[in-house]
C-alpha cells in the first residue's frame, strides 16, 4: 500500500502474483502473502487504497486515516490481525507463503465445476521480523526483502515454492456458517493438495522491462479456470485491466514480458506502442474471407440463476470469528508483538473510530480486546459496551 521505493521494512501486505505461459495463452494468479483481504466488496477498493496512503494536504502517512475507513469495516478484521502481527513484517521474499485469495471455478472436460483457492507455501520456512528486529533492519538495509531474494538467486540459493489447492463442490457452499466466497474468509478444514512446484532460478536481466512493464492481471485466465462469483474478483477482473490502459498503454499485452508464447488473433488495431506486424486487412470476425479458428470447448460453465440483483450485504458476514482463531493461534510472544504494534498505532486515532475498532477486536477474542484497549489507551468499558451489540 505504500509508495515506491517506499523502505520494505514498512508494515504492509505484500503482492505475490505468478504468470503461467500456458499453450493456450497466459493465466495470472494473482495474489498476496496474506490469505484473505480487507474487504469482500469491491466498491469499496478505491477508497481502501486511498485511506493507506498519506493524507493528500501534506503527504504524511497518518494512521488515523485508515482506521476511520476500517472502522466501518468489521470484515477487515482478521486481515488487519494479519497486517499488524509479525506476518505484516516478512525477513525476506523467500520466507513468506502465496495465496490466490479468492475461490476460482476450475471446470474439466465434462463441465462439471469445482471451487478451489490456491495457495503457494514456501520451502524456506516462514520467518518475520518482530519489531525490534524491523528497527535493525531499516538502520542497516531499507531493501531488504529485494537484496535478499536476488543475492540467494545470485548464489544459486534458488527458493521454492510447493502450489497447493483446496477444492469444494458447488454443493459444499452452503454448508459453512460463513460465505465460502468472502475474500475476507480462508476454507479452515478443507484438505490442502499438492499439484506443483515453482522454482526461482534466475534473476530478471532488465527490472523495467521485466518487472515494472509486466501485467498480472484476475481478468487473464485460459479454458478450464473462470472467477468465482466472489463479489471483490469480480470487481478485480475489471478494475486491473482498466488501470494497465493507463500504466502500459492499450497494446501493454504485446510487451515481451505479457505476450503468450503462442500465436494470438485477437483483431486489435491501432493505439500508442503497437508493435504489432499485421498484414491481414481482416481485423473482426466472424468473416468467411478469413476465417479464425474456434476452439469450441472455450466456453463458460452454465451457472443457474434465480432471483434478483441488489446492492445488499452478504447473509453469512461472521466478521470475527476467524480473527479470534488466528490470534490464539499465535505464540504468546507473536500475540504480545500484535497488540503492541496494533495498540501504537490505533493509539492516536479519533476517539470513535479508536473504540469502534476496538470493540472488533475484543468481539474477536477478549484477551485480544482488552490487551490492544491497554497498548491504546482506550475506555474498556467503553469498548465492552460496543462489542456487546457487535453480531457474529
Amino acid at each position: 500500500m505504500h509508495g515506491n521505493h517506499s523502505p520494505e521494512t514498512l508494515r504492509d501486505p505484500h503482492g505475490f502474483a505468478t504468470k503461467f505461459y500456458t499453450s493456450e495463452g497466459n493465466w495470472d494468479l494473482v495474489g498476496n502473502n496474506f490469505p484473505t483481504f480487507f474487504i469482500r466488496d469491491a466498491i469499496k477498493f478505491p477508497d481502501m487504497v486511498h485511506a493507506f496512503k498519506p493524507d493528500p494536504r501534506t503527504n504524511l502517512d497518518d494512521d488515523s486515516r485508515r482506521f476511520d475507513f476500517f472502522s466501518h469495516v468489521p470484515e477487515a478484521t482478521r486481515t488487519l490481525t494479519l497486517l499488524y502481527s509479525n506476518e505484516g513484517t516478512p525477513a525476506g521474499y523467500r520466507f513468506m507463503d502465496g495465496n490466490g485469495v479468492h475461490a476460482y471455478k476450475l471446470v474439466n472436460a465434462q463441465g462439471e465445476v469445482h471451487y478451489v483457492k490456491f495457495h503457494w507455501k514456501t520451502l524456506q520456512g516462514i520467518k518475520n521480523l518482530d519489531p525490534k528486529q524491523v528497527a535493525a533492519v531499516q538502520a542497516k538495509d531499507y531493501s531488504h526483502l529485494t537484496n535478499d531474494l536476488v543475492g540467494a538467486i545470485k548464489k544459486g540459493d534458488y527458493p521454492k515454492w510447493d502450489l497447493y489447492v483446496q477444492v469444494l463442490k458447488p454443493e459444499d457452499l452452503a454448508k459453512f456458517d460463513f460465505d465460502p466466497l468472502d475474500a475476507t474468509k480462508i476454507w479452515p478444514d478443507v484438505p490442502e493438495q499438492k499439484v506443483g512446484q515453482m522454482v526461482l532460478n534466475k534473476n530478471v536481466d532488465n527490472f523495467f522491462q521485466e518487472t515494472e512493464q509486466v501485467a498480472l492481471a484476475p481478468a487473464n485466465l485460459v479454458p478450464g479456470i473462470e472467477p468465482s462469483e466472489d463479489r471483490l474478483l469480480q470487481g478485480r477482473i475489471f478494475s486491473y485491466a482498466d488501470t494497465q490502459l493507463y500504466r502500459i498503454g492499450a497494446n501493454g499485452l504485446s510487451l515481451p514480458v505479457n505476450r503468450p508464447r503462442v500465436a494470438v488473433n485477437n483483431g486489435n488495431q491501432d493505439g500508442q506502442g503497437n508493435i504489432g506486424q499485421t498484414t491481414s486487412g481482416v481485423n473482426y470476425e466472424p468473416s468467411r474471407l478469413e476465417p479464425r479458428p474456434q476452439d469450441t470447448a472455450a466456453r463458460y460453465s452454465e451457472l443457474p440463476l434465480s432471483g434478483t440483483t441488489q446492492q445488499a450485504k452478504i447473509t453469512r458476514e461472521q466478521n470475527f470469528k476467524q480473527a479470534g482463531e488466528l490470534y490464539r493461534s499465535y505464540s504468546k510472544k507473536d500475540r504480545a508483538d500484535l497488540v503492541q504494534s496494533f495498540g501504537e498505532s490505533l493509539a492516536a486515532t479519533d476517539t470513535e473510530s479508536k473504540h469502534l475498532m476496538l470493540s472488533f477486536l475484543y468481539k474477536a477474542d477478549p484477551e485480544y480486546g482488552t490487551g490492544v484497549t491497554r497498548v491504546a489507551k482506550g475506555d474498556l468499558a467503553r469498548v465492552k459496551q460496543l462489542a456487546s451489540s457487535l453480531q457474529d
